[in-house]
């Protein structure tokens, strides 16, 4: 699907950093790094350095993401890895934009009620364990893209990856804390006490040596005999093995019936800039593209720091309600492209009170609703290149460590992906969101999901690069970063850095950063929000275009201990 009109305006033209800092605080340094041939940004900085040592080695961006990804596997295992999933969005130099869709699918013996006990949902069963895991399909899409886009081997990829695994890599404070605070559920599970535990029974800490010898064995397998070996061999049966000694439904079958997607990106004129995003299974793509749609009817610049923050929350809690509606596996269900409307974005905009918060009860309806179709913890990482190459790509085995589990004797952490379908109508999910019968589980369909690796142009050309990870923050930190880029002109070293807020619809109630300054959190209050304030929210990276147009700036989150690198 195209929403397009021709772009007149250069958006390097970026407004000068000294009038940005009047309209919108700074809370956090994030450092710039910037180079001519290439770019790259993750989440960790061996992984960064992984897709740079691409980049110089004569690989292009493809090349680069896949390195990124594959390195991520071992050296952030606890956000993504090969037994996730990922959406990738690629920019090639001819002009055409790729849409990769690896997301896991539910197992062929998967039922709509396979996780109701006593008439209730259990979230247990679908946050950890044996049937909390989709089919995988992150090697299945980085395979492909490297496979049609790229100039390497998949194999010259995993190498340098097995090696990191089988030597180790110390654990920072960060990865330290999310492996404490998954302590207690890891240890349930012997094949995963094995990979993350000392032999005392301590879970590794921060400095500590983390060895990953079966994974790394996994790796080297893949590299020598293909994915084969991962979809149609001895993992499927490790799988499969192990699932019926623990009571899954996951079979060496399901890995073997895996398919990646190629969708239609979902295009859309915002101002002057052309924002390139994915579509269903993804919510993220839809709803930043009706957030941004709704906002376009604002003039937020001219705007103080409170009501704006006002007025976008507005339009996230509009979003999500529908979100929580229509949105689905588009397989599956009917997802209506009314939904990125102009007109439809029109008619929401006018329900927004400038002054008040507006009680939104239920969805919207947008217009030929039955037949305007689409088409039958998480870490994201942006790159590009020279030749003019782009990739915004975003991979999750969902929640920290996934399932929890560890298939024995491969070193893959499973993912717990099945918790983003409606377990029940009503219910909700890790994150708080509620869903309806579009996302209801079935066999072989798609979760929602709310990845949304974003790419914007400026006459056809790409200017940036970006997503999120954070579950369902990752559609209000594109959307926030977005606006703080195309409407307030601020460069993406200070837009990633913004304190962040985030609405969901429900519950009722607007999470914000801690470092919101007080005077307008107090404002944000006084229109009627209740608040929920919270240390940090999410984690981005951005890669853009020089404002001069020659060469790149890339940002990792300041929130973490990411990196982005040039060359």
């Amino acid at each position: 699907m195209k929403l397009t009109r021709p772009l007149i305006v250069l958006t390097s033209q970026i407004i000068p950093l000294v009038i940005t800092l009047l309209t919108c605080r700074v809370s956090l340094a994030a450092a710039a790094a910037h180079g001519t041939n290439g770019m790259v940004a993750s989440v960790n900085p061996i992984a960064t350095q992984a897709g740079v040592n691409v980049l110089k080695s004569g690989g292009n961006a493809i090349d680069a993401a896949v390195a990124v990804a594959l390195t991520l596997g071992v050296v952030d295992g606890d956000n993504s890895g090969i037994g996730g999933g990922c959406f990738m969005l690629i920019y090639r130099t001819n002009g055409t934009i790729v849409a990769i869709d690896g997301r896991e699918m539910a197992p062929a013996a998967a039922s709509r009620d396979m996780f109701i006990r006593n008439g209730k949902a259990d979230t247990e069963l679908s946050q950890m364990g044996a049937l909390a895991s989709g089919v995988p399909g992150a090697l299945a899409a980085y395979d492909y893209a490297e496979t049609k886009y790229g100039r390497k081997k998949l194999k010259e990829l995993l190498l340098p990856a097995a090696d990191i695994a089988e030597r180790g890599f110390k654990l920072d404070e960060h990865y330290a804390a999310r492996l404490r605070g998954s302590a207690k559920y890891l240890g349930r599970f012997e094949s995963s006490k094995a990979v993350f535990f000392k032999p005392d029974g301590q879970v590794l800490g921060e400095g500590d040596l983390l060895k990953q010898p079966d994974l790394a064995t996994s790796y080297r397998s893949i590299a020598g005999q293909g994915v084969d070996w991962f979809y149609h061999g001895a993992f499927g049966e490790a799988v499969e093995n192990w699932m019926q000694r623990n009571g899954g439904i996951m079979t060496a079958k399901d890995l073997a019936n895996y398919r990646i997607v190629l969708r239609d990106a979902i295009q859309s004129p915002y101002h002057q800039f052309n924002v390139v995003s994915f579509p269903p299974p993804s919510s993220g793509g839809v709803h930043v593209t009706e957030i941004l749609n709704i906002l376009e009817h604002f003039d937020l610049k001219s705007m103080d720091e409170a009501t704006r923050l006002h007025v976008i929350a507005e339009a996230m809690k509009l979003a999500f309600a529908d979100r929580a509606f229509w949105l689905g596996d588009p397989d599956f269900v009917k997802v209506p492209v009314g939904l990125v409307d102009k007109k439809y974005a029109a008619d929401l905009a006018g329900k927004i009170d400038l002054k008040r918060v507006t009680m939104v009860e239920t969805h919207g309806t947008p217009d030929d609703w039955q037949n305007n179709l689409f088409k039958k913890h998480t870490t994201h990482f942006s790159v590009a290149d020279a030749e003019g190459n782009w990739v915004a790509c975003t991979a999750t085995v969902n929640t920290g460590f996934g399932s929890k589990v560890v298939i024995p004797g491969t070193g893959v952490i499973m993912n717990n992906e099945m918790d983003d379908f409606s377990t029940q109508p009503g219910a909700t999910n890790f994150f708080g969101l509620v869903g309806a019968k579009a996302n209801a589980v079935a066999p072989g369909k798609r979760p929602l999901s709310s990845m949304s690796p974003t790419i914007v142009l400026k006459n056809g050309k790409p200017i940036v690069a970006l997503g999120a990870a954070g579950g369902p923050t990752i559609i209000s930190q594109v959307a926030l970063e977005l606006v703080c880029m195309l409407d307030l002109g601020m460069p993406p070293e200070v837009a990633i850095a913004q304190p962040r807020i985030h609405h969901q619809w429900y519950p009722a109630q607007l999470s914000v950063e801690k470092s919101l300054p007080q005077k307008v959190q107090k404002a944000l209050e006084a229109m009627g929000h209740r608040l929920e304030v919270k240390q940090t929210i999410g984690v981005s990276q951005i890669v853009a275009r020089n404002q001069d147009g020659d060469g790149f700036v890339g940002v990792a989150d300041p929130r973490v201990s990411g990196k982005a690198q040039g060359w």
